[in-house]
């Protein structure tokens, strides 16, 4: 006998009980639907150990497992760690499209904010490796001089070049002291505060008319009292 109706909704569809959606069956993931999550994994896991450990350390092992995968699929995938290393490991420039050479410098000071609040793995991958792999720094200086390239042509003035390489040397120097050297006072310091320090001399270098005065550094925390001497 067949079944009755099952009552209608208020839209006059219907209705549809728990046990009807349990009976749905999951959707399943396709294989290249699967690859491409196996891809991601692998880039993002390789990302962060080449920035961690660089290259030399950072083995095709070490980034399968972090990445929950077999290591035959990151040569599958990707090739080689030489081939996986140029996909993730890359200085890209910084904008510098501005009007004005005041927003340019704006535009860089933003961006040496962003490398000092979270550190830039492509750019720590690099800056890592060239202690085991000469090509990082072949890379890292092709890198650099495409930025200072595109800063110098915007600067109007004597010696652009030498204007752009000291912002480009500032703003490395300040990333590797942060995140690579850890030194004293840099390490601590927030984004904003490295910032506005070094604003005066980027609008200084790009020839910003009229740049603002440096602001006085934070006055070290007072000494505790001494002690009273005691009564001769």
């Amino acid at each position: 006998m067949t079944p009755p109706d099952k009552p209608p909704t208020a839209s006059g569809s219907a209705s549809t009980s728990p046990s009807d959606s349990a009976s749905v069956p999951a959707r399943t993931t396709t294989r290249a639907e699967r690859r491409r999550a196996t891809e991601a994994r692998i880039l993002a896991a390789a990302r962060r150990l080449f920035a961690e450990v660089g290259y030399e350390r950072a083995t095709v092992r070490a980034i399968a497992a972090a990445a929950y995968t077999d290591p035959s699929l990151v040569t599958r995938y990707f090739g080689s760690k030489e081939a996986l290393f140029q996909q993730v490991a890359r200085m890209a420039p910084d904008d510098v499209s501005a009007d004005t050479i005041e927003g340019i410098a704006e535009q860089l000071l933003a961006a040496l904010a962003d490398k000092l609040s979270d550190e830039p793995t492509d750019v720590m991958a690099v800056l890592r490796s060239m202690f085991t792999r000469p090509e990082a720094v072949v890379e890292a200086r092709e890198a650099m001089l495409e930025q200072q390239r595109r800063t110098a042509e915007r600067i109007d003035g004597e010696a652009p070049d030498l204007r752009a390489g000291l912002v480009g040397a500032i703003t490395i120097g300040s990333v590797v002291g942060r995140h690579l050297l850890g030194l004293d006072g840099l390490r601590d310091a927030s984004p904003e505060q490295v910032v506005a320090m070094l604003r005066p001399a980027f609008h200084e270098l790009l020839g910003v008319p009229n740049p603002p005065s440096a602001p006085n550094p934070p006055s070290p925390p007072a000494a505790p009292n001494s002690p009273a001497a005691p009564p001769g």
